[in-house]
């Protein structure tokens, strides 16, 4: 089994990795998770696996479970349990993202502020990836703003914190 300290460092390139896959598919993607084992679990479990897993290019493997109701994702994620196998796991939500200044002017009700940003003229669309490893060893963001001509991604620890918390309580 990897260490924490290989794990931690191999999570910003998972996260990345279940972003491409999910991005392979195109946009209009209904929310996702992933749990994430150790690529020598994995390969114990699935001998047959050998040639496409690989534990020291990647100690993490992600595994797509089914998809999360985009509503109630608080309570999506409140009936999670993950078996001691499964080291962490990654969510995948598309989102509308908007310039702080528009971020101000929403307001508090969940409806009325979803309803503002999908109209707002300086919305952007985007798909977000937040994965967590177990007992809140490290976490990892991924983002990536659709755009006109190329996508735009970006690597942030911080882009979602509340969600990374939800995601860390799915292992309590």
């Amino acid at each position: 089994m990897p260490s924490v300290e290989e794990l931690g460092f191999a999570l910003p390139a998972t996260t990345r990795e279940v972003e491409e896959f999910v991005a392979s598919g195109g946009w209009d993607q209904p929310t996702q998770i992933f749990a994430l084992v150790s690529t020598e679990t994995m390969l114990a479990a699935a001998p047959d696996m050998a040639g496409q897993l690989d534990p020291a290019a990647s100690p993490l493997t992600p595994l797509a479970q089914e998809s999360l109701p985009a509503q109630d994702l608080g309570e999506a994620l409140a009936r999670i349990e993950w078996p001691e196998q499964v080291i962490g796991c990654a969510l995948v939500q598309e989102i509308i993202v908007l310039p702080p200044e528009a971020e101000a002017e929403l307001p508090d009700d969940e409806e009325g502020a979803g309803k503002l940003a999908a109209e707002h003229p300086d919305r952007r669309e985007a798909r977000l990836v937040a994965a967590v490893l177990r007992d809140d060893v490290a976490h990892s963001c991924v983002m990536r703003l659709r755009g006109e001509e190329e996508d735009e991604v970006f690597n942030d620890p911080s882009l979602a914190p509340n969600l990374l918390k939800a995601l860390q309580t799915t292992f309590t």
